[in-house]
């Protein structure tokens, strides 16, 4: 019984950790982070969007703040759902980079930064595996995407 177990989470461990990790950050990053940024309206897009000064970009800034938002709250649920979660997980890798930029340009050290430079690595793994077996890419792109 302990064999078959054993051979079991040899055979589909990585696909079940896929699914936890997806799950748990996609879950997060829809519910939690993107769908209040998402409601708030103009006045927190500008917010957001004036982090890209950080990157030398200051025009736009509520669009780019609803871009960050909507990645998020999008980007969120299509990894939750495991459904092209290597384009959504490259939206959300970006969208890290620059809130782990914008920590550290406002001094809030590594400390401050170290959510959204999580999180960012989690995206980059997610984009270079992939959703897994227990996902809707699996299902409709049978793993080539």
């Amino acid at each position: 019984m302990l064999a078959k177990l054993h051979q079991q989470l040899l055979e589909h461990g990585k696909d079940l950790g896929l699914l936890a990790i997806r799950l748990g950050i996609g879950g997060f990053f829809f519910y939690v982070h993107g769908l209040p940024k998402v409601q708030a309206g103009t006045e927190l897009w500008l917010k957001l969007g004036g982090a890209m000064g950080n990157l030398g970009i200051t025009f736009a800034p509520a669009a780019w703040g609803f871009l960050a938002a909507a990645a998020e709250c999008g980007g969120g649920l299509l990894i939750l759902l495991g459904l092209l979660t290597r384009p959504a997980a490259a939206a959300l890798t970006f969208n890290m980079l620059v809130a782990t930029v914008m920590h550290l340009a406002m001094g809030d050290g590594l400390k401050g930064a170290s959510h959204a430079a999580e999180a960012m690595f989690v995206f980059i793994g997610l984009a270079a595996a992939g959703a897994g077996r227990y996902s809707l890419d699996h299902l409709l792109f049978k793993g080539k995407f």
